[in-house]
């Protein structure tokens, strides 16, 4: 499954599923194949957003500080922040236009 992020003031932001969920568990919303996240919801997700980049990006430093020289096998390489910018710039742009972000629809 594929989520297609969309708003009446900017471009639509496609994810895969795994990463659309991801995005919808930070901003406490359900994984659903429809949704809204209206223009009242979009500060706080943004934020939830925000936040949870600076708790990724301190535990990732941490574990490059205690184990520089193990690789990591387990997932990818794309970091919080580059997987979500998209989504962000989605949602600021929708909430300067004052449109709800709909996925599914």
């Amino acid at each position: 499954m594929l989520y297609k992020f969309k708003s009446q003031a900017c471009a639509d932001v496609i994810m895969l599923a795994m990463n659309g969920d991801q995005m919808l568990a930070i901003i406490g919303k359900s994984p659903a194949p429809q949704g809204i996240i209206t223009v009242a919801q979009i500060p706080a997700a943004i934020a939830a957003l925000e936040a949870a980049i600076v708790v990724h990006e301190a535990a990732q430093s941490r574990r490059d500080a205690h184990l520089p020289l193990e690789e990591d096998v387990e997932g990818d390489s794309v970091m919080l922040r580059q997987r979500a910018a998209s989504f962000i710039d989605l949602l600021r742009c929708s909430a300067e236009a004052g449109k709800d972000v709909v996925w599914g629809v």
